[in-house]
């Protein structure tokens, strides 16, 4: 413990104020939280009724009753605790008074503390167990540096070993001395271990060449596709090699944590050159050396990416070009047809004698018909086809010198690798890599010795061309289109993830996204810790559960079919042209209704004052180093720099429209504004949200139903991820913003590429919601539909729910348990193929493998399933994935069919999802809505600014309709009621987003009571519950 101020005052500033009251300060109860804490057990009763004087009874069952709410001991003041005591003595000693309770003396409150102990059976932190805390701190600082994460395993170690928390300054000092140890830890070892050539390597980053310091030359992120990027991306990672080599030894023998790695890593982001080079060496060389780790596997992950765009973006060009070959050779054969007439008319002209010369006849077809024209118009009338891919191949060689110069470079640094079955291919790239990366001419070698096992049959006419050798026509192999084959062969490898990279994140062997071999021995363990139940049932009594389902449900809505009982769906037609359809009825919504327009408006900053006051999300912006500061942070500054970013204003503006300085606020969102504060403020706002009175009127069918889609929005700057998409962003290129709404509610989003599938990131949203709202159905368009979601989300307890367009042809691919040909003939909505449940079963081992794996927090779900979901690369454990899926599928597609309230139930969360969509448009007004930032990273703040604006703004709401909805049950009024329950919070007409930001220390009271009042006015009531303008509704 620190034994004077100074030492104090370097203590790690872990929790807010109101975080430590929330763990350390005295309770305060509501009559209701009264009943329960002070509730007593027989035991605990008869402990009470022995003790020897009223004083001594009303204090013990006080500590008690605080010891269950905090597991900590209070020394009290009797004033400031008089509710709990009358509460006491009403339930317990009625007839007694307050003025005979006293004071306790010392001995008699350490005496009770005792008892407290053991009939709770906890213990007190003593030395010995203090060491033992200390250890596993220092266990849990292997896992991640970041002192809020040592706290909270602390505190959860602490409450299942039933020990009392020592004080907060000593878990101060406990995590403090934890995190200082592990980085002293790894930096003796990286001293031990690091080679001298290296040592350089690491200090010249922080040196300047040409003016320019080389670390903030790796720091650039490549901006787009364009050769001049993706060579100084390479340049980089050439850079980086060395360092990376070293690197992936010594972080997995020093078992450095990946976010360990990743928060070191960002440290180097963080602090300026300057501060670095102040830094201790040792520190500075480990924030480094993780640096160059992450780095250097971002570059590979761009580089790849760059390469299959840009493959891609090749084929393209040549199918478009082949596209208009095409049609230039129709039209040109239709134009010549009239000609092509005259030319045969000739061999029938009487005025030609038939001894007349050929070359005579010849040349008079000549001056009918161009000689270019005549193989065109020949193929035309003998119906030849014209060879679009023999043309594409012609493409692919004109366009040799352009390939080479954009993606050799690419292929020639990256190492690439395989399974046995892809040995040709990895042949043909290592014999590629080898001539190219000594500077050879692939033209120059023996062309006899690329592997031509690689080559598709249908393709050898097209690679093979005709030369002539010795006097002799030999067929040889085109080298630049063999060159162009084997990048197209490696593309299509590398996203079915039959080719990986070693040093990748997104592109490394799916195996190595799996859970460990080492840790899957005790595979009972792993099941029993993630605790999903799908996981841990036998697969047979889960495929006889699914099997009756899914058996009864053909049946019963065949049944009800046939028997016109469900009225929504059309049948027409009769025996084997019996078709149908759904009929989609829309539950009535109210709309239109200047509910909140009668509100004062409330300028935007006073909002976000409110809504702190009431969440406190400002306690989430963290300093990015964790530790105390010379200043508390100014929270004018944090909230200008939300509404900044969230707005698109960006702070050079704000600054001007505020007052406030600009290179405060550049200071201020470079300390605290990053992915994790901005997501973390978010989930506090969320999470007051969902503790409101409204909040659980907005369920679906008394469920928490969410719904996620994608918004697409510009980017005015060039980002890795950003991509052209004429019918969005018609000649420029845009992002899309993925977000999970649940009743109204935002609970997580994501920036994608526009070129990535939605349905891919269904799962890892919900997943990696660390918000208290948690949706038990989800819904998505069929964008978010793949083969694999609805068993990832049916493990994890989620129902998943998407909207169909055409859910008729869905039901051409449903699955049974039973052959087709054993279902009745007259049964309208049938199975097509049978279940494949033999698989399923010899293949669930490694079917639990890669569902428990999805539940790490150590892996990118994301990443995961998009390798699950991909056609070209099929084995037995992604066919029994798939096999899984479809059964879910089939039951889910029936319900749809059978149950008109289940669609509109889907249809009114996708609703929500589109109402927020609008929300956060309007949010972002400023530049268009565009986003004007340099990085990926920013996207990700700048959107997640702009959710906690709206999120601000559905608690406002929220709050104001709770204080109504109270008002109007205590007066009885049903049908008031009745209509809030239709209200949506999704709402802004009241809320200034314009004109000037004022972040004073002034705060606008804003008292919600009295604006609920006014709805109690008959007359207000009528006028806020018209029909208006806006989309207000449900």
């Amino acid at each position: 413990m620190p034994s004077n101020k100074s030492e104090a005052s370097r203590r790690l500033s872990i929790l807010s104020t109101e975080e430590v009251d929330s763990l350390y300060g005295l309770p305060h109860f509501t009559e209701g939280e009264r009943q329960i804490h002070f509730d007593l057990s027989p035991e605990e009763r008869e402990t009470i009724d022995a003790a020897r004087t009223i004083t001594a009874g009303v204090h013990l069952v006080l500590q008690l009753g605080y010891f269950k709410a905090k597991a900590q001991f209070f020394v009290v003041s009797l004033d400031h605790v008089r509710p709990d005591i009358d509460h006491i003595l009403t339930r317990y000693f009625p007839g007694r008074l307050m003025v005979e309770v006293r004071s306790l003396s010392k001995p008699t409150r350490l005496a009770q503390q005792r008892i407290i102990l053991e009939l709770l059976d906890y213990r007190l932190c003593g030395s010995e167990g203090r060491q033992a805390l200390f250890a596993f701190a220092q266990r849990a600082a292997m896992l991640s540096t970041q002192p809020k994460f040592i706290l909270r395993e602390v505190l959860e170690h602490l409450s299942s070993q039933r020990i009392v928390a020592p004080g907060y300054t000593s878990l101060q000092d406990l995590v403090s001395q934890a995190v200082t140890d592990e980085r002293k830890r790894v930096t003796r070892k990286l001293d031990a271990t690091l080679p001298a050539d290296l040592q350089q390597s690491l200090n010249t980053l922080l040196h300047a060449d040409d003016k320019i310091h080389l670390i903030n030359v790796l720091k650039h992120e490549a901006s787009d596709f364009s050769n001049k990027e993706l060579r100084q991306e390479v340049g980089r990672r050439k850079q980086l090699a060395p360092l990376h080599a070293f690197a992936q030894t010594f972080l997995m023998d020093a078992t450095l944590s990946r976010e360990s790695i990743k928060y070191y890593a960002g440290l180097v982001q963080f602090y300026t050159i300057y501060k670095l080079r102040r830094m201790d060496i040792s520190t500075v060389r480990l924030y480094l050396l993780c640096f160059a780790f992450h780095r250097f596997r971002q570059i590979n992950d761009n580089l790849i990416e760059a390469f299959i765009h840009l493959v891609g973006q090749f084929d393209k060009h040549a199918k478009l070009a082949a596209k208009v070959a095409m049609q230039q050779a129709s039209d040109e054969a239709n134009s010549n047809l009239k000609a092509a007439g005259e030319v045969l008319g000739l061999f029938v002209d009487e005025s030609i004698a038939s001894d007349c010369p050929f070359s005579t006849v010849k040349e008079r077809a000549f001056g009918l018909l161009e000689p270019a024209a005549f193989p065109s118009v020949s193929n035309f009338l003998r119906n030849v086809a014209f060879d679009k891919l023999d043309y594409e191949w012609t493409y692919f060689t004109m366009l040799s010198p352009t390939i080479k110069r954009n993606l050799r470079h690419l292929f020639c640094d990256i190492d690439f690798a395989g399974r046995l079955e892809n040995a040709p291919l990895v042949t043909a790239i290592a014999m590629m890599q080898d001539l190219l990366r000594r500077s050879k001419s692939l033209r120059q070698a023996d062309s006899s010795k690329f592997p031509e096992t690689v080559i598709p049959p249908a393709l050898k006419k097209h690679l093979y061309v005709e030369s002539i050798e010795d006097g002799e026509k030999r067929k040889t192999l085109d080298v630049d289109r063999y060159e162009f084959l084997v990048y197209r062969l490696l593309r299509n490898a590398l996203e079915s993830g039959d080719l990986y990279v070693h040093h990748s994140n997104e592109f490394r062997q799916f195996e190595d996204d799996l859970i460990s071999d080492a840790r899957w021995a005790h595979k009972d363990a792993v099941l029993a810790e993630i605790g999903q139940p799908f996981l841990t049932t036998p697969i047979e009594e889960t495929l006889a559960t699914l099997r009756a389902k899914l058996e009864d449900r053909l049946v019963t809505v065949n049944q009800r079919v046939a028997a016109c009982v469900n009225t929504n769906i059309k049948v027409v037609g009769q025996g084997d042209k019996k078709r149908w359809s759904l009929i989609y009825p829309t539950a009535p919504e109210t709309s239109n209704t200047p509910f909140y327009s009668q509100l004062p408006g409330i300028p935007v900053a006073d909002l976000l004052r409110f809504v702190n006051k009431e969440t406190h999300f400002l306690d989430a912006f963290e300093h990015v180093l964790n530790r105390s500061v010379k200043h508390a942070p100014d929270l004018r500054q944090i909230l200008a720099c939300v509404v900044a970013y969230g707005t698109n204003m960006g702070l050079g503006k704000m600054a001007e429209v505020s007052g406030l300085s600009h290179a405060s606020l550049i200071t201020t969102a470079r300390s605290y504004l990053r992915p994790e504060t901005v997501h973390a403020a978010n989930d506090a706002i969320s999470n007051a949200t969902a503790a409101l009175p409204a909040f659980k009127l907005f369920n679906i069918r008394d469920e928490l139903h969410s719904s996620s889609d994608g918004q697409r929005f510009e980017t005015q700057i060039n980002t890795f991820n950003s991509r052209y998409s004429p019918k969005y962003f018609g000649w420029d290129k845009g992002v899309s913003a993925c977000t999970v709404v649940a009743n109204h509610v935002p609970i997580n989003a994501k920036i994608i590429g526009t070129h990535e599938h939605e349905s891919h990131f269904v799962f890892d949203l919900l997943y990696n919601n660390t918000s208290e709202i948690k949706p038990t159905r989800h819904s998505t368009d069929t964008h978010g539909t793949n083969q694999v979601n609805y068993l990832c989300l049916y493990a994890s307890g989620y129902s998943f729910a998407p909207r169909y367009k055409t859910v008729q042809k869905k039901t051409a691919a449903l699955v049974g348990f039973k052959l087709p040909s054993q279902y009745p003939a007259d049964m309208l909505i049938r199975p097509t193929n049978r279940a494949n449940e033999e698989l399923i079963i010899s293949e669930w081992p490694n079917i639990q493998r890669i569902l428990a794996s999805l539940a790490q927090k150590d892996t990118t779900q994301a990443t995961v399933v998009r390798k699950l979901s991909s056609y070209a690369r099929q084995n037995n454990t992604k066919k029994a994935l798939w096999e899984l899926d479809n059964i879910l599928r089939t039951i889910y597609i029936l319900d749809f069919i059978d149950d008109v309230e289940l669609r509109q139930s889907v249809q009114k969360a996708l609703n929500r999802g589109e109402a927020y969509h609008r929300f956060r448009r309007a949010v972002s007004f400023i530049n268009g809505g565009k986003f004007k930032v340099q990085t990926e990273t920013e996207q990700q703040v700048w959107n997640d600014c702009a959710r906690l604006i709206a999120n601000a703004v559905i608690y406002y709401n929220t709050a104001l309709l709770s204080k109504v909805y109270e008002q109007k049950v205590a007066a009885g009024d049903l049908d008031a009621i009745a209509f809030i329950q239709g209200m949506s919070p999704v709402a802004w007409q009241h809320v200034n987003m314009f004109g000037s930001f004022e972040f004073s220390d002034d705060e606008r009271d804003i008292d919600l009571d009295a604006l609920a009042a006014q709805y109690a006015d008959s007359v207000f009531w009528s006028n806020a519950t018209q029909p208006g303008q806006g989309d207000l509704f449900d």
